[in-house]
């Protein structure tokens, strides 16, 4: 169970970043005190609550140094509905493009379903019990009790009656004891999977939720009805399904069975508008010199329409409205043509807080193959143990894989960390090819492996063909 965010000072947010991004320090202290701020706005007075705006953050840096990712591992930390946008896409249709609006809508749908998984999670005991009778239930269809045969002495031959009826024996009803005896036995059965390959047939219900298509002056949009409740209803649908299957089918729809719709809206709203976190990814895309005309003004008009949504405003979601005024802004750019102050000062305004993110050196290269929970190290050796090959890497093959990775970036276009996913995809391509087939169960990766199969990409880079 994750620790509370509220338990969380600055210095331990900054602590569980580090375990999965290597460096960047300033970047993980800006967040670390943004996150904090908010627990500290929750302990205000209700009455000085609003006054306390979230200071949103502006992260300068190139492309695969960590931006998205420390976002996204905030996110997490803090349990807190987490939408990531490009800026491009708001120039891409039409004149300006798609409403920007639609990013907060897009945030309150994430933090439906976070609530809701958080709901269901805290039904699971009781859901648990509930799909096991219900499951108990199918499986006695398909195996019913067998008939039972009376305890009275046989009927006496008396003619007629005797040669239709007196040959049988009476049958009675199974008692209650027995019945339930009968299906704590199933019970025992289905949960050591004696039952799973037999197919039963489920009816559940699904909500159909209309939705109506709004023109905007930036296009059409897909706004629900829920809230007025017009042409709301459900349909039944049949499913067939093993019981293994049906164990954690009919769980789920319990858990969310037991969840009220209308409070699940309501808190999916207050969550996105007070812990809410929408990372802008490429703000740089869309700075351009004022005065201007063609792609510029466009680029303009898309800083211009972020302005409220950013400063705060009401944005109408298919749940209801949704305030923007606490919602925590992150926008990140690589700035390697623009600056910040090509910006329009309202929205450089709007991102008070400034930190550059530094370029990945060789030796972050070798951190990140190795230290992170999520390591590319660590995940091939998990990959391949699922085909029973133990998985080795001597220090100096990391080493090796680093120096690689850096140089193609240096020779290249520099793409950050991402060089990494391709350099450790090309040198154990043939290993994961033949893992299943050769049967090798211990294999070690040191630097004349590493040589081998990579020396030739540095001598493709220089050349200027280089396929990475």
């Amino acid at each position: 169970m994750p620790q509370p965010i509220e338990d969380l000072t600055p210095r331990q947010i900054v602590a569980a970043l580090d375990q999965y991004i290597i460096g960047q320090a300033a970047a993980k202290r800006a967040v670390a005190v943004a996150l904090r701020n908010r627990f500290r706005r929750q302990q205000l007075p209700i009455h000085q609550r609003d006054d306390v705006l979230p200071k949103n953050i502006l992260m300068m840096g190139p492309t695969g140094v960590g931006k998205t990712e420390i976002a996204r591992r905030l996110a997490q930390l803090a349990r807190a509905p987490f939408v990531k946008v490009e800026a491009t896409k708001f120039t891409e249709v039409g004149y300006v493009g798609r409403d920007v609006e639609s990013m907060v809508r897009d945030l309150a749908a994430a933090a439906l379903r976070l609530v809701e998984r958080e709901w269901m999670d805290e039904n699971r005991p009781e859901a648990e019990k509930r799909a096991g009778e219900r499951l108990v239930d199918f499986v006695e269809e398909l195996h019913p009790a067998p008939p039972k045969k009376s305890s009275h002495a046989p009927v006496a031959d008396t003619g007629e009656f005797s040669s239709a009826f007196g040959s049988f024996e009476e049958e009675s009803s199974e008692t209650r004891e027995e019945r339930k005896a009968r299906r704590a036995k199933l019970a025992e059965e289905i949960s050591a999977g004696q039952h799973d390959h037999e197919l039963i047939e489920v009816y559940t219900e699904e909500n159909v939720s209309p939705f109506l298509q709004v023109f905007t002056p930036q296009g059409m949009e897909e706004m629900g009805l829920e809230s007025s409740g017009m042409g709301m209803g459900t349909r039944t649908i049949s499913r067939r399904i093993t019981v293994k299957e049906a164990k954690t089918y009919l769980v789920e729809e319990e858990a969310k069975r037991m969840i009220d719709q209308n409070a699940l809206r309501r808190e999916a709203l207050i969550r996105a508008a007070q812990t809410g976190i929408i990372f802008i990814d490429e703000i740089d895309k869309v700075a351009g010199k004022s005065g201007g005309s063609g792609p510029d003004v466009s680029r303009e008009g898309v800083q211009r329409d972020l302005l409220p949504v950013i400063e705060g405003s009401t944005v109408q979601t298919k749940f209801g409205p949704l305030e923007t005024d606490h919602i925590l802004f992150i926008a990140a750019g690589a700035f390697h043509i623009s600056k910040p102050s090509d910006l329009i000062p309202e929205l450089q305004g709007r991102l008070p807080i400034r930190v550059e993110l530094e370029p990945l050196s060789q030796g972050d290269f070798a951190r990140i193959l190795k230290e992170p929970r999520n390591s590319l190290v660590r995940q091939y050796q998990l990959l391949l143990g699922a085909d029973g090959v133990k998985l080795e890497f001597s220090d100096d093959a990391v080493t090796e894989i680093a120096d690689i990775a850096a140089a193609m970036n240096e020779k290249g276009q520099n793409i950050g960390a991402r060089r990494l996913h391709t350099v450790m995809e090309r040198l154990l391509e043939d290993i994961l090819f033949d893992a299943p087939d050769k049967g090798t169960k211990h294999l070690v990766v040191d630097v004349i492996f590493v040589k081998d199969r990579l020396e030739s990409l540095l001598t493709q880079s220089a050349s200027g063909h280089a396929i990475l």
